[in-house]
Protein backbone atom coordinates (compact mmCIF):
# COMPACT_ATOMS: atom_id res chain seq x y z
CA UNK A 1 0.00 0.00 0.00
CA UNK A 2 1.49 3.45 -1.19
CA UNK A 3 0.24 5.98 0.71
CA UNK A 4 1.68 9.81 0.43
CA UNK A 5 5.15 10.84 -0.06
CA UNK A 6 5.90 7.52 -1.42
CA UNK A 7 5.83 6.21 1.73
CA UNK A 8 5.30 2.68 1.16
CA UNK A 9 3.68 -0.04 4.43
CA UNK A 10 2.93 -3.69 3.92
CA UNK A 11 -0.08 -4.63 5.97
CA UNK A 12 -1.48 -8.63 6.24
CA UNK A 13 -5.05 -9.27 4.28
CA UNK A 14 -6.78 -8.88 7.74
CA UNK A 15 -5.70 -5.71 8.47
CA UNK A 16 -6.57 -4.37 5.13
CA UNK A 17 -9.73 -5.65 5.15
CA UNK A 18 -10.42 -3.65 8.59
CA UNK A 19 -9.05 -0.92 6.65
CA UNK A 20 -12.02 -1.34 4.10
CA UNK A 21 -13.96 -1.60 7.15
CA UNK A 22 -12.70 1.84 8.06
CA UNK A 23 -13.89 2.99 4.80
CA UNK A 24 -17.16 2.13 5.13
CA UNK A 25 -17.94 3.28 8.19
CA UNK A 26 -16.71 6.35 8.50
CA UNK A 27 -17.93 7.65 4.32
CA UNK A 28 -21.53 6.97 6.48
CA UNK A 29 -20.17 8.55 9.75
CA UNK A 30 -19.19 11.91 7.11
CA UNK A 31 -22.67 11.62 6.21
CA UNK A 32 -24.25 12.41 9.68
CA UNK A 33 -21.63 14.83 10.17
CA UNK A 34 -22.93 17.23 7.96
CA UNK A 35 -26.91 16.66 8.19
CA UNK A 36 -26.89 15.53 12.17
CA UNK A 37 -27.85 18.55 13.81
CA UNK A 38 -29.51 19.66 10.57
CA UNK A 39 -32.05 16.77 10.93
CA UNK A 40 -32.41 17.11 14.45
CA UNK A 41 -33.46 21.03 14.32
CA UNK A 42 -35.41 21.02 11.26
CA UNK A 43 -36.78 17.99 11.27
CA UNK A 44 -37.23 16.74 14.80
CA UNK A 45 -37.73 20.21 15.38
CA UNK A 46 -35.18 20.63 18.54
CA UNK A 47 -33.88 24.00 19.78
CA UNK A 48 -29.90 24.14 19.38
CA UNK A 49 -29.55 24.23 22.91
CA UNK A 50 -31.65 20.80 23.35
CA UNK A 51 -29.03 19.33 21.31
CA UNK A 52 -26.53 21.11 23.02
CA UNK A 53 -27.30 19.37 25.79
CA UNK A 54 -28.35 16.11 25.04
CA UNK A 55 -24.31 15.96 23.39
CA UNK A 56 -22.94 16.89 26.84
CA UNK A 57 -25.23 14.11 28.24
CA UNK A 58 -24.23 11.82 25.93
CA UNK A 59 -20.33 12.77 26.04
CA UNK A 60 -20.19 12.30 29.78
CA UNK A 61 -21.98 8.77 29.35
CA UNK A 62 -19.65 7.51 26.65
CA UNK A 63 -17.43 9.00 29.51
CA UNK A 64 -18.03 7.35 32.07
CA UNK A 65 -18.77 3.94 30.06
CA UNK A 66 -15.56 3.88 28.05
CA UNK A 67 -13.31 1.47 30.27
CA UNK A 68 -15.49 -0.46 31.64
CA UNK A 69 -16.81 -1.85 28.20
CA UNK A 70 -12.93 -2.07 27.33
CA UNK A 71 -13.15 -4.57 29.59
CA UNK A 72 -16.11 -6.42 27.88
CA UNK A 73 -13.87 -6.13 24.78
CA UNK A 74 -10.79 -7.78 26.77
CA UNK A 75 -13.53 -10.76 27.43
CA UNK A 76 -15.73 -11.41 24.92
CA UNK A 77 -13.08 -10.33 22.08
CA UNK A 78 -12.53 -7.26 20.10
CA UNK A 79 -14.06 -9.07 16.89
CA UNK A 80 -17.29 -10.10 18.96
CA UNK A 81 -17.21 -6.79 20.87
CA UNK A 82 -16.86 -4.70 18.14
CA UNK A 83 -19.50 -6.43 16.28
CA UNK A 84 -22.12 -5.63 19.03
CA UNK A 85 -21.34 -2.53 19.48
CA UNK A 86 -21.42 -1.57 15.58
CA UNK A 87 -24.95 -3.00 15.00
CA UNK A 88 -26.01 -1.66 18.35
CA UNK A 89 -25.21 1.57 16.33
CA UNK A 90 -26.92 0.68 13.51
CA UNK A 91 -29.95 0.16 15.67
CA UNK A 92 -29.76 3.52 17.70
CA UNK A 93 -28.85 5.33 14.32
CA UNK A 94 -32.12 3.86 13.03
CA UNK A 95 -34.23 4.49 16.04
CA UNK A 96 -33.34 8.43 15.51
CA UNK A 97 -35.53 8.71 12.73
CA UNK A 98 -38.53 7.93 14.94
CA UNK A 99 -37.32 10.08 17.43
CA UNK A 100 -40.23 13.45 18.37
CA UNK A 101 -38.94 14.72 21.52
CA UNK A 102 -36.45 15.76 23.61
CA UNK A 103 -36.31 13.10 25.87
CA UNK A 104 -36.33 10.15 23.21
CA UNK A 105 -33.31 12.20 21.96
CA UNK A 106 -31.39 12.25 24.86
CA UNK A 107 -32.20 8.14 25.26
CA UNK A 108 -31.02 7.19 22.01
CA UNK A 109 -28.02 9.90 22.29
CA UNK A 110 -27.07 7.88 25.60
CA UNK A 111 -26.83 4.36 24.28
CA UNK A 112 -25.53 6.04 20.96
CA UNK A 113 -22.67 7.02 23.51
CA UNK A 114 -22.10 3.88 25.04
CA UNK A 115 -22.15 1.83 21.60
CA UNK A 116 -19.42 4.32 20.40
CA UNK A 117 -17.58 3.93 23.72
CA UNK A 118 -16.91 0.55 23.11
CA UNK A 119 -16.20 0.11 19.53
CA UNK A 120 -13.36 2.16 20.13
CA UNK A 121 -11.74 0.08 23.01
CA UNK A 122 -12.52 -3.27 20.86
CA UNK A 123 -11.25 -1.23 17.51
CA UNK A 124 -7.77 -0.63 19.28
CA UNK A 125 -8.11 -3.84 20.94
CA UNK A 126 -8.85 -5.69 17.59
CA UNK A 127 -6.03 -3.46 15.76
CA UNK A 128 -3.12 -4.60 18.96
CA UNK A 129 -4.29 -8.34 18.22
CA UNK A 130 -3.94 -7.87 14.55
CA UNK A 131 -1.21 -6.22 13.52
CA UNK A 132 2.43 -6.93 14.09
CA UNK A 133 3.79 -4.86 17.42
CA UNK A 134 5.75 -2.52 15.23
CA UNK A 135 2.94 -2.32 12.71
CA UNK A 136 0.42 -1.19 15.29
CA UNK A 137 0.89 2.79 15.61
CA UNK A 138 1.17 2.56 11.19
CA UNK A 139 -2.41 0.73 11.25
CA UNK A 140 -3.73 3.35 13.86
CA UNK A 141 -1.83 6.06 11.09
CA UNK A 142 -3.32 4.21 7.78
CA UNK A 143 -6.73 4.15 9.21
CA UNK A 144 -7.24 7.77 10.23
CA UNK A 145 -6.08 8.74 6.58
CA UNK A 146 -8.78 6.27 5.68
CA UNK A 147 -10.93 8.23 8.23
CA UNK A 148 -10.36 11.76 6.85
CA UNK A 149 -11.07 10.14 3.28
CA UNK A 150 -13.84 8.79 4.30
CA UNK A 151 -15.20 11.43 5.97
CA UNK A 152 -14.34 13.83 2.74
CA UNK A 153 -16.33 11.60 0.54
CA UNK A 154 -19.20 11.28 3.18
CA UNK A 155 -19.30 15.23 3.90
CA UNK A 156 -19.37 15.81 0.00
CA UNK A 157 -22.67 13.89 -0.24
CA UNK A 158 -24.34 15.18 2.69
CA UNK A 159 -23.80 18.41 0.96
CA UNK A 160 -27.00 16.50 -1.86
CA UNK A 161 -29.19 16.62 1.39
CA UNK A 162 -28.61 19.62 2.67
CA UNK A 163 -29.08 21.41 -1.01
CA UNK A 164 -32.37 19.46 -1.37
CA UNK A 165 -33.48 20.19 2.22
CA UNK A 166 -36.36 17.19 2.23
CA UNK A 167 -37.46 15.10 5.74
CA UNK A 168 -37.65 12.37 3.50
CA UNK A 169 -34.14 12.63 2.54
CA UNK A 170 -32.73 13.54 6.00
CA UNK A 171 -34.20 10.28 7.08
CA UNK A 172 -32.70 8.47 4.03
CA UNK A 173 -29.33 9.61 4.65
CA UNK A 174 -29.80 8.37 8.52
CA UNK A 175 -30.75 4.75 7.58
CA UNK A 176 -27.86 4.58 4.98
CA UNK A 177 -25.19 5.48 7.60
CA UNK A 178 -27.30 2.81 10.09
CA UNK A 179 -26.59 0.37 6.89
CA UNK A 180 -22.60 0.85 6.96
CA UNK A 181 -22.78 0.00 10.17
CA UNK A 182 -24.03 -3.26 9.25
CA UNK A 183 -21.56 -3.35 6.06
CA UNK A 184 -18.71 -3.08 8.42
CA UNK A 185 -19.58 -5.09 11.42
CA UNK A 186 -20.31 -7.68 8.35
CA UNK A 187 -16.60 -7.79 7.25
CA UNK A 188 -15.32 -7.77 10.99
CA UNK A 189 -17.51 -10.69 11.27
CA UNK A 190 -16.82 -12.42 8.07
CA UNK A 191 -13.86 -11.11 6.87
CA UNK A 192 -10.98 -11.18 9.89
CA UNK A 193 -9.55 -13.77 11.80
CA UNK A 194 -11.11 -13.98 15.23
CA UNK A 195 -8.91 -12.90 18.14
CA UNK A 196 -9.75 -14.54 21.26
CA UNK A 197 -10.83 -13.31 24.16
CA UNK A 198 -9.43 -13.44 28.18
CA UNK A 199 -11.13 -14.99 30.61
CA UNK A 200 -10.95 -13.24 33.77
CA UNK A 201 -9.00 -15.55 35.42
CA UNK A 202 -6.37 -15.66 33.45
CA UNK A 203 -6.14 -11.73 32.66
CA UNK A 204 -5.50 -8.48 34.65
CA UNK A 205 -8.32 -7.39 36.78
CA UNK A 206 -11.08 -5.28 35.16
CA UNK A 207 -9.69 -2.13 36.59
CA UNK A 208 -6.16 -2.58 35.81
CA UNK A 209 -6.00 0.68 33.70
CA UNK A 210 -7.89 2.67 36.27
CA UNK A 211 -5.64 1.52 39.28
CA UNK A 212 -2.73 2.44 36.98
CA UNK A 213 -2.02 5.88 38.27
CA UNK A 214 0.80 6.93 35.72
CA UNK A 215 -0.91 6.08 32.62
CA UNK A 216 -3.85 8.13 33.74
CA UNK A 217 -1.87 10.66 34.08
CA UNK A 218 -0.60 10.46 30.63
CA UNK A 219 -4.16 10.35 29.56
CA UNK A 220 -5.33 13.41 31.08
CA UNK A 221 -2.15 14.89 29.16
CA UNK A 222 -3.22 13.28 26.10
CA UNK A 223 -6.46 14.44 26.49
CA UNK A 224 -5.17 18.21 27.15
CA UNK A 225 -3.16 18.33 24.07
CA UNK A 226 -6.68 16.96 22.22
CA UNK A 227 -7.67 20.09 22.84
CA UNK A 228 -6.44 21.07 19.10
CA UNK A 229 -9.73 19.36 17.64
CA UNK A 230 -12.03 22.00 18.79
CA UNK A 231 -9.06 24.84 18.48
CA UNK A 232 -8.99 23.78 14.65
CA UNK A 233 -13.26 23.05 14.24
CA UNK A 234 -14.68 25.94 16.46
CA UNK A 235 -12.19 28.36 18.57
CA UNK A 236 -9.64 29.34 14.96
CA UNK A 237 -12.92 29.85 13.08
CA UNK A 238 -14.45 32.25 15.64
CA UNK A 239 -11.23 34.34 16.13
CA UNK A 240 -10.34 34.53 12.24
CA UNK A 241 -14.36 36.25 12.40
CA UNK A 242 -14.46 37.84 15.35
CA UNK A 243 -10.95 39.11 16.32
CA UNK A 244 -9.06 39.89 12.65
CA UNK A 245 -9.85 41.23 9.10
CA UNK A 246 -8.98 37.68 7.66
CA UNK A 247 -11.67 36.75 5.38
CA UNK A 248 -14.34 34.00 6.27
CA UNK A 249 -13.17 31.93 3.33
CA UNK A 250 -10.15 31.43 5.22
CA UNK A 251 -11.75 29.26 7.65
CA UNK A 252 -12.31 26.46 4.93
CA UNK A 253 -8.63 27.15 3.77
CA UNK A 254 -7.46 26.24 7.05
CA UNK A 255 -9.44 23.71 7.50
CA UNK A 256 -8.19 22.11 3.67
CA UNK A 257 -4.81 22.67 4.69
CA UNK A 258 -5.06 20.26 7.91
CA UNK A 259 -7.21 17.82 5.77
CA UNK A 260 -4.62 17.27 3.23
CA UNK A 261 -2.39 17.09 5.15
CA UNK A 262 -3.23 14.35 7.49
CA UNK A 263 -3.72 12.17 4.17
CA UNK A 264 -0.24 12.92 2.89
CA UNK A 265 1.88 12.39 6.06
CA UNK A 266 0.30 10.95 9.13
CA UNK A 267 2.07 7.38 8.22
CA UNK A 268 5.50 9.46 7.89
CA UNK A 269 5.04 11.54 10.79
CA UNK A 270 3.97 8.41 12.94
CA UNK A 271 7.36 7.16 12.38
CA UNK A 272 9.47 5.93 15.36
CA UNK A 273 6.33 6.18 17.56
CA UNK A 274 6.32 2.57 17.84
CA UNK A 275 8.02 2.31 20.71
CA UNK A 276 7.77 4.11 24.40
CA UNK A 277 10.77 6.06 23.28
CA UNK A 278 9.83 8.07 20.54
CA UNK A 279 6.12 7.79 21.42
CA UNK A 280 6.77 10.12 24.01
CA UNK A 281 8.73 12.36 22.22
CA UNK A 282 6.29 13.06 20.05
CA UNK A 283 3.83 13.89 22.94
CA UNK A 284 6.70 16.45 23.78
CA UNK A 285 7.16 17.92 19.97
CA UNK A 286 3.01 17.81 19.84
CA UNK A 287 2.61 20.32 23.09
CA UNK A 288 5.66 22.46 21.38
CA UNK A 289 3.92 22.77 18.22
CA UNK A 290 0.36 23.68 19.42
CA UNK A 291 2.08 25.78 21.81
CA UNK A 292 3.91 27.66 18.18
CA UNK A 293 0.50 27.60 16.76
CA UNK A 294 -1.23 29.55 19.66
CA UNK A 295 1.67 32.37 20.12
CA UNK A 296 1.04 32.77 16.39
CA UNK A 297 -2.12 33.81 16.75
CA UNK A 298 -1.80 35.59 19.16
CA UNK A 299 0.34 37.96 16.75
CA UNK A 300 -2.65 37.98 14.56
CA UNK A 301 -4.21 39.72 16.70
CA UNK A 302 -2.36 43.02 15.81
CA UNK A 303 -1.84 42.38 11.95
CA UNK A 304 -3.55 42.81 9.06
CA UNK A 305 -4.43 42.19 5.78
CA UNK A 306 -1.87 39.76 3.50
CA UNK A 307 0.16 39.64 6.89
CA UNK A 308 -2.52 37.96 8.41
CA UNK A 309 -3.68 35.47 5.83
CA UNK A 310 0.19 34.41 5.69
CA UNK A 311 0.41 34.03 9.42
CA UNK A 312 -2.70 32.17 9.86
CA UNK A 313 -1.72 29.39 7.04
CA UNK A 314 1.40 28.92 9.42
CA UNK A 315 -0.55 28.19 12.28
CA UNK A 316 -2.55 25.65 9.51
CA UNK A 317 0.77 24.21 9.14
CA UNK A 318 2.48 24.04 12.68
CA UNK A 319 -0.93 22.93 13.97
CA UNK A 320 -1.70 20.33 11.81
CA UNK A 321 2.21 19.05 12.57
CA UNK A 322 1.35 18.97 16.16
CA UNK A 323 -1.82 16.95 15.83
CA UNK A 324 -0.23 14.40 13.66
CA UNK A 325 2.33 14.39 16.16
CA UNK A 326 -0.10 13.63 19.07
CA UNK A 327 -2.24 11.01 17.85
CA UNK A 328 1.00 9.24 16.98
CA UNK A 329 2.54 9.65 20.23
CA UNK A 330 -0.71 8.70 21.74
CA UNK A 331 -1.04 5.28 19.98
CA UNK A 332 1.93 4.42 20.53
CA UNK A 333 2.22 4.71 24.65
CA UNK A 334 -1.48 3.46 24.67
CA UNK A 335 -0.28 -0.02 23.18
CA UNK A 336 2.79 -0.07 24.77
CA UNK A 337 2.05 0.60 28.26
CA UNK A 338 -1.03 -2.13 28.26
CA UNK A 339 -0.12 -5.81 29.92
CA UNK A 340 -1.37 -8.57 27.73
CA UNK A 341 -4.83 -9.30 27.97
CA UNK A 342 -5.78 -6.02 28.75
CA UNK A 343 -5.87 -3.90 24.93
CA UNK A 344 -9.31 -3.19 25.13
CA UNK A 345 -9.62 -1.44 29.09
CA UNK A 346 -6.77 0.35 28.02
CA UNK A 347 -7.96 1.64 25.04
CA UNK A 348 -10.79 2.07 26.27
CA UNK A 349 -9.02 4.15 28.87
CA UNK A 350 -6.97 5.99 26.41
CA UNK A 351 -10.12 7.40 24.57
CA UNK A 352 -11.29 8.84 28.09
CA UNK A 353 -8.56 11.39 27.19
CA UNK A 354 -10.18 12.64 24.34
CA UNK A 355 -13.68 12.89 25.32
CA UNK A 356 -13.10 14.70 28.40
CA UNK A 357 -10.84 17.16 25.92
CA UNK A 358 -13.91 17.06 23.82
CA UNK A 359 -16.72 18.26 27.13
CA UNK A 360 -13.87 21.08 27.99
CA UNK A 361 -12.74 22.04 24.79
CA UNK A 362 -15.42 24.41 23.80
CA UNK A 363 -15.91 25.87 27.20
CA UNK A 364 -12.07 26.71 28.01
CA UNK A 365 -11.04 27.62 24.79
CA UNK A 366 -13.94 30.21 23.72
CA UNK A 367 -13.62 31.68 27.16
CA UNK A 368 -9.39 31.69 27.34
CA UNK A 369 -8.62 32.04 23.83
CA UNK A 370 -10.95 33.79 22.15
CA UNK A 371 -12.77 35.93 24.53
CA UNK A 372 -9.03 36.99 25.87
CA UNK A 373 -7.04 37.88 23.23
CA UNK A 374 -3.79 37.40 22.73
CA UNK A 375 -3.27 37.03 26.12
CA UNK A 376 -5.54 34.10 26.21
CA UNK A 377 -3.59 32.40 23.28
CA UNK A 378 -0.37 33.03 25.32
CA UNK A 379 -1.93 31.16 28.09
CA UNK A 380 -3.53 28.36 25.80
CA UNK A 381 -0.29 28.19 24.20
CA UNK A 382 1.56 27.67 28.02
CA UNK A 383 -1.23 24.63 28.97
CA UNK A 384 -0.13 22.45 25.78
CA UNK A 385 3.57 22.96 26.08
CA UNK A 386 3.69 22.19 29.18
CA UNK A 387 1.12 18.43 29.24
CA UNK A 388 3.39 18.20 26.04
CA UNK A 389 6.74 18.86 28.17
CA UNK A 390 5.41 15.90 30.86
CA UNK A 391 4.45 13.42 28.41
CA UNK A 392 8.18 11.68 28.42
CA UNK A 393 8.32 12.19 32.45
CA UNK A 394 4.96 10.41 33.07
CA UNK A 395 6.11 7.39 30.20
CA UNK A 396 9.31 7.15 31.83
CA UNK A 397 8.25 6.90 35.23
CA UNK A 398 5.63 4.34 33.98
CA UNK A 399 6.85 0.70 35.53
CA UNK A 400 6.20 -0.82 31.93
CA UNK A 401 8.74 1.25 30.87
CA UNK A 402 11.41 1.36 33.77
CA UNK A 403 10.99 -2.43 33.40
CA UNK A 404 12.33 -2.36 29.57
CA UNK A 405 14.88 -0.06 30.54
CA UNK A 406 13.76 2.29 27.94
CA UNK A 407 16.01 4.66 27.86
CA UNK A 408 15.93 8.22 26.18
CA UNK A 409 12.68 8.59 27.18
CA UNK A 410 12.86 12.50 28.27
CA UNK A 411 16.12 13.16 26.65
CA UNK A 412 15.50 16.34 24.37
CA UNK A 413 16.22 15.52 20.91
Amino acid sequence: MRLGQGVTTSFSPAVRRLIIATLVNTLGNGVYAAIGAMYLTRVVGLSVAQVGIGLTIAGVVGLVASTPLGVVADRLGPNRAYVGFLLLQAITMSALTQVHSFGAYVAVAGVTAIADSGQRGAKGALIAGLAEADQRVRTRAVMRVTTNIGMGVGLALAGIVLALDKPSLYVGALLANAVTYVLTAGVIQFGLPVVAGVAAAAGPSGLTALKDRPFLVFVVLDGILNLHHSMAQLAIPLWIVTATDAPRWMISVLLVINAIAVVLLQLRTARGTEQLTGAARAGRRAGLLLAAACAVLAITDVTSGPVTIALLIVVAIVHVLGEMLQSAGGWGVSFELAPPGAQGQYQGAYAMGHQLGDLVAPLVLTTIAVSWGWPGWLLTAAIFGTAGAFVPVVVRRHPAARAAAVPGVGVAT
